[in-house]
Formats: structure tokens, sequence, C-alpha cells
């Protein structure tokens, strides 16, 4: 599990800025809550504590897992891809077959959000469109089934 965890450096800030958060105001209003929990006495019926430990140990979980994926993560610069070909970072347009052209970023599973564009090098689109150029028509096999996308630009 020491694999590189690739992400835009947009991706970078907005977990440094969330891991900032939960370990600061976050953790000091769950710590306040806790505190008042425990001040009400017999905790064994209490549920605002049971509730103020379970809301606590899922904090630590994402702070754990927000600190693994920045310590193990490859930041993708634009300058890295010089060949024209689709990488993890590339903007690319397509267009499938009649339809109006559609923008996508490749990016890592981390920043995955198709609403926005953001598609994962590991899913059915990102896997076949990586390692080909503008001009290119790729057939990509979704489960849906099979689409043709001609590759429009690379940036």
């Amino acid at each position: 599990m020491n694999e590189n965890i690739y992400l835009t450096q947009e991706g970078i800030d907005k977990l440094t800025a969330e891991l900032e958060e939960l370990k600061g105001s976050v953790r000091q209003e769950l710590a306040a809550k806790l505190k008042s929990a425990i001040e009400m006495g017999d905790l064994s019926e209490n549920a605002d504590y049971k509730k103020a430990k379970e809301d606590q140990g899922f904090l630590e979980g994402r702070i754990q897992e927000l600190e693994e994926t920045l310590k193990r993560a490859h930041v993708i610069t634009q300058d890295e891809n010089k060949s024209g070909l689709i990488q993890i970072g590339s903007i690319v347009v397509v267009r499938e077959e009649d339809y109006p052209e559609e923008e996508f970023q490749i990016v890592g599973s981390k920043e995955t959000d198709p609403g926005s564009g953001k598609i994962s090098y590991e899913s059915p689109i990102g896997k076949q469109l990586l390692n080909h150029k503008a001009g290119d028509i790729v057939r990509v096999t979704t489960p849906a089934g099979g689409i043709n996308f001609k590759i429009i630009s690379v940036n």
C-alpha cells in the first residue's frame, strides 16, 4: 500500500485545508462536546457521550487518512507532459459521435468528481484515454456499453 497517490496542486491544497480544519476547529468542537457529555455523569447510559466518542473515532480516522494521502501524494503538473499524449493531469476535449464536445481532466482517484469533469485515470474512460493523442479515436467499454470518443485536444 505504498504506491503513489496522484493529485493536482488544487487537490493537495483542498486536502491540506480539510486536514487543518479537522485538526483545528473541528477537533476543538468535538472535544468540547465530549467534555460536556462527560460532565453529565453516568457514561454507561449517556447517549451524548457515546455519540461524541463515535464522532471522535471517525474524525481521527479521517485525519489519519488525509495525513497518509498527503504523505504519499505525487503532485501532477502540466509541465510533465511534453509528448502530447494523454497522461494523469491532462485536460482532454473529446467528442462522442454526434454529441457536443466534453472536457475531462484526468486525475487520481482521490480527486474524482465527474460532475466537475474530473475523471480518474483508473475509470473505464480514463484508462482508455491514457497515452492517446489529439485526433485519435478511442473505443471505451463502459457498464452502459461501448462508446467511441474522438480526441479533439490534449492540454
